[in-house]
């Protein structure tokens, strides 16, 4: 199996950990961006993530900087339904590959917190959000992939004779994320890959069966993500010494954390079943730690791998042998944890025989 590993692409400094928010500091620094996308570059990665928030900076451009600044290196490029018309949005995503062929993904995330969507001015309520996702996805497939006029009624979206000769040149890989039911029904029929937060060992492969159940009835065979956030060290010893840092630092910053996170994790699926695994116990499978989704709201990707590099690349690879085949990892401190994140990604290679070059996307 060819393992792909995502890291972040970020404009400033913002973790649990590193906070550098307006007005103390720029929200777009260009020369931190283009440092970490060579890092992870450097250190082997796949992708970077562009994520997105109601008060994020345009993925569009962020991804296009990204892209040129590095040589391989390819973006999956967060986006959500509803904004965008989804012609539009396609030829967007069809233009950037065109400039950065086989470098572009796309993840979709519909939206779980009404309160972020509603600063962008859109107050419809999840079910209606998952529902018009699943017409975007149609059209968005109609206006790649028709060489033809095509019309599309749907509840949200209605085209009359949508064609383009924007089209990318092979296939524009869409991930998708969410743990609700209405998630895993419009995932399981589009997603080329779905995502999961970093959940204990049990509840990832129980998630894998749930979405293949969905996927199953439309012919689909979805490949899967793990997001963690590894503490590797040396030692295990010097691990767990990070980890406690780590966790004193964001309970030290949390009035500043909620300044600059606008996501309420209590309103989605996913960040409720990592509360859940954190009320049950603080470390799962040996190595899966679940404090800082604790302290944090589990508002995102927040649950850790603490160990030795040799036991955080074991734990990486039983999530593998799973069938996941994308981690999605990255660090507290992102640009020096994107270049020691390197030795992690050698070591699961090694030890999967996967020696493709990094960068050859599918």
């Amino acid at each position: 199996m060819s393992i792909e590993f995502i890291g972040i692409a970020a404009t400033q400094k913002h973790t649990e950990t590193e906070i550098e928010a307006v007005p103390d500091g720029p929200v777009v620094d260009a020369a931190y961006l283009r440092a970490l996308a060579r890092a992870h570059e450097d250190a082997g990665f796949d992708r970077v993530l562009v994520a997105h928030s109601s008060a994020s900076p345009d993925g569009f451009v962020i991804a296009d900087q990204v892209l040129t600044g590095t040589d391989r290196l390819g973006v999956l490029l967060a986006h959500r339904p509803g904004f965008v018309a989804p012609t539009l949005a396609a030829r967007k995503f069809a233009t950037l590959d065109a400039f950065h062929p086989g470098r572009v993904a796309l993840h979709v995330i519909t939206g779980g917190d009404d309160a972020d969507q509603a600063r962008d001015g859109d107050i419809t309520d999840k079910p209606a959000r998952y529902r018009r996702t699943d017409e975007f996805l149609d059209v968005l497939r109609l206006e790649w992939e028709s060489t033809r006029p095509f019309d599309y009624e749907g509840e949200f979206y209605r085209v009359r004779g949508g064609f383009t000769p924007v089209r990318p040149d092979g296939r524009v890989p869409v991930y998708f994320g969410g743990a609700s039911a209405d998630a895993v029904r419009v995932g399981g029929r589009h997603a080329d890959v779905y995502a999961f937060w970093g959940e204990p060992l049990a509840g990832i492969a129980e998630r894998i069966a749930d979405v293949r159940a969905a996927a199953a009835p439309h012919g689909r065979d979805p490949r899967f993500s793990v997001s963690l956030r590894p503490i590797p060290a040396a030692t295990e010893t010097e691990a767990w010494r990070r980890a406690r840092e780590i966790l004193r630092l964001t309970r030290e910053r949390a009035g500043e954390l909620k300044k600059v996170f606008t996501v309420d994790g209590s309103a989605q699926q996913g960040s409720r079943r990592l509360l859940d695994f954190a009320d049950q116990a603080e470390v799962h499978d040996e190595r899966l730690w679940t404090a800082i989704a604790k302290e944090t709201g589990a508002a995102g990707n927040s649950t850790a791998l603490v160990g030795s590099y040799e036991q955080v690349a074991e734990s990486l690879l039983n999530y593998v042998s799973l069938g996941v085949s994308t981690l999605l990892i990255r660090g507290f401190t992102p640009l020096a944890d994107a270049t020691d994140y390197g030795n992690l990604i050698r070591l699961v290679r090694d030890r999967t025989g996967d020696h493709a070059l990094a960068g050859a996307h599918s």
